[in-house]
């Protein structure tokens, strides 16, 4: 994106972040509510955190693919679409690349920013771009987060379906 939207990509925009609070707000306001509306924000465990935050993915996403197929777009890009300036999608693949960068040989790590010399300093730089460029590229050509799970189904020891991840 160019760090502006169209009035259509701002609606759909407004849709999916209206379909998520309202998922978020049926945890605890709906009719089958797996979070008591009295409990306090503080006092959440991470599993009804997990409930709240996984509403609020699974409704965003959800619109985000009815725009696809309402436009004909590719699934992956639509959700990808977030008209964010600084991108969520660019951090996570930056993110990814950090333990190796850390490794980047020259630097001096002790050292602060403005004592590198201007060589070290390209150095980094180059070593950044090339490792931010491979981290672009292997978010781009994967195999997306709509793809279909490649987790066999197992049984357990009494041989029934075991319906647990495998993590």
């Amino acid at each position: 994106m160019t760090g502006f939207t169209t009035a259509n990509e701002d609606e759909w925009g407004q849709r999916a972040t209206a379909a998520a609070i309202a998922a978020a707000r049926n945890i605890v306001l709906g009719d089958e509510a797996a979070i008591n509306k009295n409990a306090p924000v503080g006092r959440l465990s991470d599993t009804e955190w997990g409930w709240v935050v996984g509403a609020i993915l699974f409704a965003w996403i959800r619109t985000r693919a009815e725009q696809a197929a309402a436009e004909e777009l590719n699934t992956e890009q639509a959700i990808r679409m977030t008209g964010l300036d600084r991108n969520p999608w660019d951090a996570g693949a930056i993110a990814a690349i950090l333990p190796e960068l850390a490794k980047c040989r020259g630097i001096d790590w002790s050292k602060p920013l403005t004592d590198w010399s201007r060589d070290a300093m390209i150095e980094f730089l180059l070593e950044t771009l090339r490792l931010v460029r491979r981290g672009m590229i292997a978010r781009d050509l994967g195999d997306g987060i709509t793809r279909k799970s490649t987790v066999e189904h197992r049984d357990n020891a009494a041989g029934e379906p075991d319906d647990a991840l495998p993590f």
